[in-house]
């Protein structure tokens, strides 16, 4: 039973995720995007799993830093959007909980606590 949480340690989203991972004694390994990347692999299979949009954060301010050049081409090709995900990794919606948990497949983006509670309670 491995899970994975990807995202950065200093957003408020993630610290939410891993204290309530904590409470419900879930043991995890923490990736931080910013000191260790995301391989382009792990992206694909995010996005084919659980879809663009809700991979894509487009609320932050990485998104709106982009040229309208590169947005319309994120909007327009799922290749060009991965691509800025693996290069701009604060973009995408945090946390990612990846693995498996008493023998149950686990993928989740984005911190809902109810979503969290049922899967690891």
């Amino acid at each position: 039973m491995t899970i994975t949480i990807y995202g950065i340690k200093s957003c408020d989203t993630m610290k939410k995720a891993i204290t309530l991972l904590d409470t419900l004694d879930v043991p995890y390994k923490f990736h931080d995007y910013k000191k260790q990347g995301i391989d382009k692999d792990s992206v694909q299979l995010w996005v084919d799993e659980l879809g663009i949009e809700k991979v894509l954060n487009k609320r932050g301010t990485t998104w709106r830093k982009l040229t309208e050049e590169q947005k319309q081409a994120a909007d327009a090709n799922i290749d060009s959007a991965i691509g800025l995900l693996v290069a701009n990794n604060s973009m995408i919606k945090r946390p990612i909980v990846e693995g498996s948990y008493k023998s149950k497949a686990v993928l989740l983006c984005g911190f809902d606590k109810a979503k969290y509670t049922e899967m690891f309670a």
